[in-house]
């Protein structure tokens, strides 16, 4: 197990902010390519990616993760420098240890130790890893599925490495994520002297009763698997810089996190409505991040949590909830998609951080998850 501290360590210490990779995926390919995976570096947009496979027919199962990282932040409020990895009461500190770093670490050992006992094993394993997750994931995992596409592949099985346990290692498993539906809205007025109203028009006043009806609508319920549709405003922008001018437009960003009982149609066309019901001008334009989906209990379910119980002792809680992941494009070709992964108390934050003995673990899950999957033993 010392060489899951090891991996994570060597990934760490790779300065890999988004969507740089720092030779992280080199350094896995090194340790994929003499276990007999075939690698096929997929690089798109200044972005990084690579496909491995390993076995040649039958039903696929995927690892799929990401190098990139979030900035460190204010380097003085680290403890030590986030991009060199150290371990201090049992707990492995440095940008990347939480999200996912340790995970593809742990993906990595697991893939050793499961290849190990069956280097023939039936249908095939693969990596998909990508440098642009934590950005704006447009030449990433994105573009690999479009490759995958083309070729006709199908990935059957994946497990995306994303630090889906919320107390402890193994409590929570993501079946499914709400969609992401972003927008960037502007809407007109007419610039003036803020003493003289009646000669300009104010889009900040005008916008003020539209905006509140949009926070405020309960746009659905959810379902029994997915919280409900919400409206977020990220970002509100206007003016001149000077106090005594009516702007001639405010800009406002804002995403839906939306369920499957909310269509990307029906919440772009509610939107309009109330934009024009209250006369406002504006310009209106839509970006689809991703659609909700959802992994109902199956096989992969099951083996998970079965890989849980043998290592473990217990399983998990399924949960949709949180943000987007890059499960939103692999989901697409059509298989079961689930995320599991570290604590993710510390992910973002300074002295990101994971105990050793919970990489440790997650280790031995994932090789169990494969022996379940493609060995059909749980070894």
């Amino acid at each position: 197990m010392v060489r899951v501290l090891e991996y994570a360590e060597e990934l760490v210490r790779r300065p890999s902010v988004t969507p740089e990779d720092g030779g992280c995926q080199e350094w896995m390919v090194e340790k994929l390519r003499p276990l007999g995976f075939r690698i096929e570096h997929l690089p798109s947009g200044g972005v990084q990616n690579f496909w491995a496979v390993h076995g040649t027919s039958g039903p696929l199962f995927c690892f799929a993760g990401h190098t990139d990282v979030v900035p460190p932040g204010p380097r003085e409020q680290w403890q030590g420098d986030p991009f060199v990895p150290s371990v201090r009461a049992g707990v492995l500190y440095g940008r990347g240890a939480a999200d996912m770093k340790g995970s593809l670490a742990a993906m990595i050992a697991a893939t050793e130790d499961f290849l190990a006992s069956h280097p023939g094993h039936p249908g095939r394993l693969a990596f998909l890893v990508t440098s642009d997750e934590e950005g704006v994931a447009t030449h990433g995992t994105r573009h690999v599925v479009d490759w995958l596409r083309e070729r006709g592949e199908r990935i059957d099985w994946c497990l995306v490495g994303e630090p889906s346990s919320e107390h402890r290692l193994g409590d929570v498993i993501k079946n499914g994520r709400r969609g992401s539906l972003n927008a960037q809205l502007r809407i007109f007025g007419i610039q003036g002297h803020i003493a003289y109203p009646e000669k300009a028009e104010n889009p900040i006043h005008r916008a003020l009763r539209a905006l509140l009806e949009l926070t405020e609508r309960e746009w659905d319920a959810g379902s029994p698997d997915f919280p409900p549709t919400r409206l977020q405003i990220s970002n509100i922008q206007g003016g001149t810089g000077a106090t005594n001018v009516i702007p001639g437009h405010l800009d406002v960003t804002f995403n839906f996190r939306f369920s499957p009982a909310s269509s990307v149609e029906l919440l772009e066309k509610t939107v309009a409505s109330v934009l024009e019901r209250e006369g406002l001008r504006h310009d209106l334009v839509w970006q689809l991040s991703g659609p909700p989906f959802h992994t109902p209990p199956g096989r992969l379910v099951e083996a998970v949590q079965t890989a849980l119980r043998q290592v473990l002792g217990r399983e998990a809680d399924l949960s949709t909830g949180g943000g987007t992941s890059d499960g939103r494009f692999i989901a697409q070709l059509g298989g079961d998609v689930i995320e599991l992964g570290p604590v993710n108390s510390s992910i973002h934050k300074i002295n990101e951080h994971v105990p050793v003995a919970e990489l440790e673990r997650l280790q031995a899950v994932y090789a169990a998850v494969l022996g379940q999957i493609l060995a059909g033993d749980g070894t």
